[in-house]
């Protein structure tokens, strides 16, 4: 394997359909496919839109009942990309912005945002580990670069967002596997790092949030594992789930339906690309396998959910 509303009317936003997208990926060759999960269906459909290149590794983040974004990632050559593409919902349209991360880099993954106000790319690899944290400002799409960094340079990671209140980045690789967590304060986007760490050090591990009540940190190489990690808003507090994810996984994809569920898409286990895509239930935190899988097998997907108004 090469190394998630200004001058939009809420009624508007409503009559957009709410979904979930799994954008790019490699299983064995590069795509730049996009497949979309309709909820609360969960029926699988592929987008005529594509992205710009096939690549895999990118940061997704929404800006939910407006538009998903797609940043950066890998190619097929191993060349680090910068170009952002933007998927808007209401036709499943692509464009891409003039706009660009501040460097080129892969190894993302960890995309989140303040919905409404702006995306966050954090972290990755562009020859070199990267701290640095690139903000896509949703209302002109354009893009700035915080003057908080991560606690160490790193790629891999995996984010989550408490809409309106916090981004949090957690696990990665610098030198070795970790387990810390960043905290970004919105809208002041200043960084703390909590006392709270993942259960286990653990690298391109997939994220997703319930807004409003906890973030979930799935699976992740170490020598690859099953865990699921819920980091608890109100308390900033970590505890392992007893529901696991269905085999030892890594650099599989997560977006979440706010209030209902949270989807893990694609991946890899001991060296084979999946295509399933797991579904854990909120508030329970039970997991099912959906039966729509993806449209081939794929891991490194950048995933962004449109739950319409947050």
């Amino acid at each position: 394997m090469p190394n998630i509303i200004p001058g939009i009317l809420a009624s508007s936003i409503l009559k957009v359909a709410k979904a979930g997208y799994f954008a790019g990926g490699y299983g064995g060759s590069y795509t730049s496919g996009i497949d979309k999960i309709a909820f609360p269906a969960d029926t699988k459909t592929t987008l005529t839109a594509t992205l710009t290149s096939a690549r895999y590794t990118g940061a997704g983040f929404s800006n939910s009942g407006v538009a998903g974004y797609s940043a950066g990632g890998a190619n097929s050559t191993g060349a680090s990309l910068s170009g952002i593409d933007k998927i808007t919902y209401a036709e499943d349209t692509k464009s891409t912005l003039s706009a660009t991360l501040t460097t080129a880099r892969g190894e993302l993954g960890g995309g989140f945002a303040n919905s409404g106000t702006a995306g966050y790319c954090p972290g990755g690899n562009g020859g070199s580990n990267i701290s640095g944290i690139d903000k896509i400002t949703f209302s002109s799409d354009t893009k700035s670069t915080l003057s908080a960094t991560l606690t160490t340079a790193r790629r891999g990671v995996g984010g989550v967002s408490n809409n309106g209140t916090a981004g949090y980045i957690g696990g990665g690789y610098d030198s070795a596997y970790l387990s810390d967590m960043d905290k970004i304060a919105f809208p002041s986007d200043t960084k703390t790092t909590l006392g709270a760490a993942l259960s286990r050090s653990r690298y391109a591990n997939g994220a997703f949030a319930n807004s409003g009540t906890a973030g979930y940190f799935c699976g992740g190489l170490t020598t690859g594992t099953t865990t699921i990690d819920k980091i608890t808003f109100s308390t900033d507090s970590v505890s392992a789930l007893y529901a696991t994810t269905p085999s030892a996984e890594y650099s599989g994809s997560g977006l979440a339906n706010t209030g209902t569920a949270g989807y893990l898409g694609g991946g890899a286990a001991a060296g084979v690309y999946i295509s399933t895509i797991s579904k854990i239930f909120f508030p329970a935190d039970s997991t099912t396998t959906l039966s729509a899988t993806l449209s081939s097998i794929r891991a490194g997907t950048a995933p962004f959910a449109n739950c319409g108004v947050l």
